[in-house]
């Protein structure tokens, strides 16, 4: 690869969207080096450097994997993003990295970039489950090993151990401002970020961590986003494709759909680049852009993944393909998802779905049922529960919700003789284990979900006392296992369409 940046400058010339933005020096750290983050937050800020100039650079820092840190290494920090629709494949080539990394293996350099002044920006893309949390409380995971080691002392491996020992360092050289942005899909994740940060620094022995607390309360923000793009994983078909239309060999290309949208809260005391000129939205709505989000793309794209994978189709668009999932996808959407969510100004509820089954249906993408459908455990917690519980509130049971949490656990813990098929069986969760094991030892999912919902609370507290909802679970769990995918569907649709049923006590 010790030709391939000269080659991919030369193919950014001729086939590329954009020109290289070439970033006068480094102001923003990224943590979670992944291809979302290299898809969708490098692609705006590359924009507003070309449009504005500016020292926004970002350095890349990947949390384990050597793979791409070494692919950008090799092309001087040049890659390509392959925007793909069903009728053409265009090229772009950001080039705002100026550096990458591997946390794992410099651990301490984090909490230096975190710390030097020029860093005024740090952005994360570290998935639901890199935010060492409790799902079940919402608060710092203090019995996590990782979070314990962090805490007393030495280079820290943690997220939020990385960002507030990075914080405590600038507070003690000087304390200029900075902002956190969380790129993650959590509920308010600026809040939920700035939350755990504190509660880390609050736990230190001694008092030690009461001068960062009071810096974060003079200097520092957490700015809450949406981030929206379809990324599916990177496979060497797409890379053989990219080779042909650049012109150049690209170790690390990115696919994307050609949708995108960032909303973002605009607080940001060290400055910022100005993303609106790649599209960004700044707003005081993030939290509307979030429900939306979430729950009508997020939640349904899970239900889609798991009744696909249970089907045995190996994409998103074999699966929304299929007039039962895409049904069901719509009863989801309608029937419990909208009522509990209040769009964004100017944003049209129905004009978002018609985009959304769009999306979900670009074959030329390729999204695997498998990568949409793993850790589960982590993004259900964040999608289900306020609108299963606005639906039991209002005294209507949410089939197609309790028919997703029925499709996860078919696919992670499947009953004794029940096969889910090689799509459920390539999806990773960290409870994957535990609760296959359960699985082994109960005969129906009544009992199955009973364990998950109302004694793990994998779901939150609160849906683990409404029994009724439980009960649904169990009885569409069972439905899956012992009579197949198309029959719970058509149960679980078929009692969403009629009131009565619809109904509980």
């Amino acid at each position: 690869m010790t030709n391939a940046a000269p080659a991919l400058r030369r193919g950014a010339a001729a086939v590329a969207a954009a020109p290289l933005a070439n970033p006068a020096g480094t102001g923003i750290l990224h943590l979670g080096l992944g291809s979302f983050h290299r898809a969708h937050q490098a692609v705006y800020t590359a924009a507003a450097i070309a449009a504005e100039g500016g020292d926004w650079g970002i350095v890349g820092v990947a949390s384990r994997s050597r793979s791409i840190v070494d692919g950008l290494r090799a092309q001087d920090f040049l890659y390509s993003v392959a925007t793909i629709s069903p009728d053409a494949t265009s090229l772009s080539i950001p080039g705002v990295h100026t550096d990458a990394f591997v946390g794992a293996d410099e651990p301490a350099r984090v909490v230096s970039h975190i710390a030097d002044s020029r860093t005024r920006i740090v952005t994360l893309t570290v998935t639901e489950n890199g935010y060492s949390y409790s799902p079940a409380t919402q608060h710092l995971d203090v019995d996590d090993e990782g979070i314990r080691r962090d805490l007393h002392g030495g280079a820290p491996l943690t997220t939020i151990g990385q960002l507030a020992r990075g914080l405590q360092a600038r507070a003690l050289a000087g304390g200029a401002p900075i902002a956190v942005l969380s790129c993650d899909n959590l509920a308010a994740n600026g809040k939920h970020t700035e939350k755990l940060v504190r509660e880390f620094l609050q736990e230190l022995p001694g008092g030690e961590g009461a001068d960062t607390l009071a810096y974060l309360d003079a200097a520092v923000s957490f700015p809450s986003s949406m981030v929206d793009r379809i990324v599916p994983a990177t496979t060497p078909a797409l890379r053989d494709r990219v080779g042909l239309l650049l012109g150049a060999s690209d170790a690390v290309p990115v696919p994307a759909e050609p949708f995108s949208m960032w909303a973002i809260e605009d607080a940001f005391p060290g400055g910022r680049p100005a993303w609106q000129l790649g599209g960004a939205v700044f707003t005081d709505e993030v939290a509307r852009y979030e429900q939306v989000k979430v729950r009508l793309l997020n939640g349904t794209h899970s239900l889609i993944a798991y009744l696909g994978a249970l089907s045995g189709v190996d994409t998103i668009p074999e699966a929304i393909g299929r007039t039962a999932i895409a049904e069901a996808a719509r009863a989801v959407i309608r029937g419990e998802y909208e009522p509990s969510v209040e769009a964004p100004t100017g944003l049209d509820l129905r004009d978002y779905e018609g985009q959304l089954f769009e999306r979900w249906a670009n074959s030329a993408l390729g999204h695997r049922t498998s990568q949409v459908g793993s850790d589960g455990s982590v993004k259900l917690r964040q999608r289900i529960p306020e609108p299963a519980l606005l639906a039991l509130g209002n005294g209507h049971l949410p089939h197609l919700i309790a028919l997703t949490v029925a499709g996860y656990l078919s696919c992670m813990a499947p009953l004794s003789g029940f096969e889910p098929g090689a799509q459920a069986a390539a999806m990773t969760d960290p409870a994957r284990d535990s609760l296959s094991a359960f699985a082994a030892t109960v005969r129906s999912g009544r009992d199955l979900a009973r364990h998950v919902i109302a004694d793990l609370r994998l779901f939150g507290a609160e849906l683990a006392s409404r029994d009724a909802f439980i009960e649904r679970v169990g009885e569409l769990t069972t439905m899956i296992q012992r009579h197949g995918v198309d029959a719970a569907i058509a149960d679980a649709v078929d009692a969403a369409s009629s009131p009565t049923k619809g109904q509980h006590s």
